[in-house]
């Protein structure tokens, strides 16, 4: 188990540590009716779309507990380079406000219709360019590297972001198992297909329009990053299914659709992937997809975000977006030479 002491011995704060003036403190700000008065939204909530209207009630909505989180614990050390100080996002916001439109497009749908998904046995292949493909068993998924704790911000393209402690390993430790031949020069993942499980793979209005399988991809040195990782928990359990269970990427420079869920394909390409976001619609959604306050989406700005915590309506202030979502000490070097308003 988890020694569960972050920081300690640590002189320096590490690049990417988030200062404690950015996070929001805890607290409960339970009565809706407050938000609606607060908001003034009382005489101009027919205006809004009711995706954004969702949205803010998930934000500020009343808190319940989180007696769907029972899955188990993890054996797991805390990797004291990847400590934020600080308050990371509450468990219960975490597991209720997410994007996984296989079980819907409202922030607690993924809560509601992901609870009966069967993760064990699951089955995640590492095949393509590799000198030795790899299929791996749910244990295999908990077992086979070593576990370590990393918070990271995650940042979604729809400007909210929050502070996740994930448990996992490192991507490039998974392929360095796999061996990457030279041919290699992109990483593609796929989400389970399996319609019958998730509705939104059945139901083309509940599931966003996206053609499924979802897909995703990375360019090979972006995937050896040392900040991209595999979570199998977050909170020191098993990822819980809304949040993408038993394994899901994370890219914490890259906005959150990137990091992708459910996964059980990985393939080693010669050729950039598809992705589905951008295949979805392409001028709003870019192959890279790195966070970047200076290139707004088509439809909102991104220089600012909303940090989803416990408080009060005020405490949710929206803070500056970071490029590369604070990382560009470890990834900037990535895209020296490339053109980030092309290359979105």
């Amino acid at each position: 188990m988890s020694n569960k002491k972050f920081n300690q011995g640590i002189g320096r704060q590490m690049p990417w540590e988030l200062p404690a003036t950015e996070v929001t403190p805890e607290a409960v700000f339970r009565d809706r009716r407050n938000i609606v008065k607060a908001l003034g939204l009382g005489a101009i909530g027919a205006s809004i779309p009711g995706h954004v209207q969702a949205g803010l009630f998930d934000l500020f909505g009343e808190k319940r507990e989180s007696e769907a989180f029972v899955t188990s614990n993890l054996n797991y050390r805390s990797n004291p380079n990847f400590q934020l100080p600080g308050s990371l996002t509450p468990l219960d916001k975490v597991i209720r406000h997410n994007n996984f439109y296989e079980f819907g497009t409202g922030k607690q749908d993924p809560f509601e219709n992901s609870q009966g998904l069967k993760v064990n046995p699951w089955m995640l292949k590492v095949e393509g360019e590799v000198e030795r493909p790899l299929t791996l068993d749910y244990d295999d998924l908990l077992k086979l590297l070593p576990l370590e704790e990393r918070h990271y911000r995650l940042r979604c393209v729809e400007a909210w972001s929050m502070v996740i402690p994930w448990i996992g390993f490192p991507l490039a430790a998974l392929l360095a198992k796999a061996g990457v031949k030279s041919s290699a020069t992109h990483v593609a993942f796929e989400t389970l297909f399996d319609p019958e499980q998730m509705p939104g793979q059945r139901n083309r209005l509940m599931g966003g329009g996206i053609h499924y399988p979802y897909v995703e991809g990375l360019r090979l040195d972006e995937a050896m990053n040392e900040l991209s990782f595999l979570s199998v928990g977050l909170y020191g359990k098993t990822l819980p299914p809304q949040n993408g269970a038993p394994v899901r990427l994370v890219v914490p420079w890259k906005y959150g659709f990137k990091s992708i869920k459910s996964i059980v394909k990985i393939r080693l390409l010669d050729k950039q992937p598809p992705t589905s976001w951008n295949q979805l619609a392409p001028h709003e959604y870019g192959f890279y997809a790195n966070v970047n306050p200076k290139v707004d989406h088509p439809r909102w700005s991104q220089a600012t975000e909303r940090r989803i915590a416990e408080g009060g309506i005020f405490s949710a202030k929206r803070i500056p977006t970071q490029m590369f979502n604070g990382y560009g000490e470890q990834v900037a070097h990535l895209y020296r030479d490339l053109d980030l308003r092309k290359y979105y």
